[in-house]
């Protein structure tokens, strides 16, 4: 007698969070092309930099996925979305605050005790007044992260944070100590996040590579010399840190000055 044994393999879940600086961009350069091969099943996006009025064409609500986006109320800045294979139970816009709310900088989807959110925390390398302004932000959205710990939920805060934490994540560590997003307030910030109030890089639990970057300027050749930032995280709690498998960055082709950044977890949705 022949006996036949099946295995169910389930499949590990897997998130992707991308600047695309501009989806309608993204689009043009292939990046919706190269997303229906990733098997993923939850998208985050940031800097989407459109009203979802002006994403007419059905690229941008990919086949087989929910799609959720949260527009700043200015045309062509910020926003975020979330595209999910299973319809979420909730969909949250924003963290009742101004500055997160009118600029569209966070978006959640919550699946039973899990939470996934797309986040865009602003940059400040534009003038010192935009540096204040960020920092501002921080001080504000550290009390929002303090608030999602003293819940009982999972989380998987996805999304481009505009600050690097150690030096193994930029290449010009001490010329850019005092330039946004590498300055040691900003780092000190991030430490309080990971050591105080218990998020976990989730992309450093699997990969202690050097020069793992994600963001590249596009001045003076820095994509071609890899002269890069690891700026886009994936930030998790603490009951999450057994369930990350792998962590990738995406730097065949490029659809932004920002690298998808790819992780599995042993999770079900």
């Amino acid at each position: 007698m022949i006996h036949a044994f099946w295995t169910i393999r389930i499949l590990p879940m897997r998130v992707i969070t991308a600047n695309v600086n501009g989806i309608r961009a993204a689009a043009k350069k292939g990046f919706f092309d190269w997303l229906k091969r990733q098997q993923a099943d939850v998208v985050c996006l940031q800097e989407t930099k459109a009203q979802e009025h002006q994403l007419e064409d059905s690229q941008f609500y990919p086949k087989d996925y929910h799609c959720y986006y949260f527009d700043a109320e200015k045309k062509g800045y910020s926003g975020v979305a979330i595209y999910s294979r299973q319809q979420p139970d909730q969909i949250i816009t924003g963290l009742g605050w101004d500055h997160v709310d009118t600029e569209g900088r966070y978006i959640q989807a919550d699946f039973g005790k899990l939470s996934v959110a797309s986040f865009y925390l602003p940059s400040g390398s534009s003038s010192e007044e935009r540096q204040i302004n960020k920092l501002k932000f921080m001080d504000e959205v550290l009390a929002d992260f303090k608030a999602m710990r003293r819940k009982r939920r999972d989380y998987i805060i996805c999304g481009d944070f505009n600050i690097v934490h150690k030096e193994i994540d930029i290449k010009n560590w001490k010329s850019n100590q005092k330039n946004s997003g590498c300055t040691p307030e900003e780092r000190a910030w991030l430490d309080v996040l990971f050591d105080q109030v218990g998020f976990i890089d989730a992309f450093r639990e699997v990969n202690q590579k050097p020069e793992q970057y994600t963001w590249w300027s596009n001045r003076g050749n820095a994509r071609a010399n890899n002269v890069g930032w690891r700026i886009d995280y994936q930030i998790v709690t603490p009951g999450l840190k057994d369930k990350i498998k792998k962590a990738t960055v995406y730097k065949e082709k490029w659809f932004s000055d920002h690298a998808p950044l790819t992780i599995d977890y042993d999770v079900e949705l």
